[in-house]
């Protein structure tokens, strides 16, 4: 090498050499500060749950029938299907011991009560690779009726409003979502 080009490259490695110098310390502390935060916020998490009160928990086992929460101590429940890392599958039955339309279907754990009956979510199928295919129910204790409102493919809906004679339903499958309204 002449003297001109190892002069260039004696300058240009000093100022790399310089550049790496003063920025490792720079990324260095972004890193210890992400980790930092991220425990940070993980540790404020792990309070925060301990402090919400998490009322009662129901673990159904498969041989047992117990008392379905929200039901109004009226439906007793008994675990059929449980898909991995999803929802379970129970099937129904009345607790006062009056045969029951419920008996002959597997239905989710949702159940939201209204003054026209109970709101519940009866599976299509219990095949995994055909879920979530469901419909939505009213079921009528006074009647012992079961009819269909609607028919939802998404493991995510909620009933959003409730209007005279008329229940909206919002859903969301991970990639869309939509809005469905049924009379009653």
């Amino acid at each position: 090498m002449n003297k001109v080009q190892l002069f260039f490259h004696y300058l240009f490695r000093f100022i790399w050499n310089a550049i790496f110098i003063i920025s490792y310390p720079i990324l260095a502390s972004f890193g210890l500060i992400f980790i930092g935060l991220t425990f940070l916020f993980s540790k404020i998490s792990q309070l925060l749950t301990r402090l919400k009160p998490e009322g009662k928990k129901v673990i159904l086992k498969e041989s047992e029938w117990e008392v379905l929460p929200f039901s109004n101590e009226l439906l007793e429940a008994k675990l059929v299907k449980q898909i991995m890392f999803g929802p379970s599958g129970f099937a129904l039955r009345r607790k006062d011991g009056v045969p029951s339309v419920l008996g002959d279907f597997v239905f989710g754990k949702k159940i939201r009560v209204i003054e026209e009956g109970l709101i519940l979510e009866k599976w299509n199928t219990l095949e995994s690779k055909e879920m979530p295919d469901f419909d939505i129910c009213l079921y009528n204790p006074d009647e012992d009726s079961l009819r269909s409102l609607t028919q939802i493919r998404s493991f995510d809906w909620h009933v959003s409003e409730k209007v005279e004679n008329e229940l909206s339903f919002k859903w969301f499958d991970g990639t869309q979502g939509g809005e469905v309204k049924v009379a009653l």
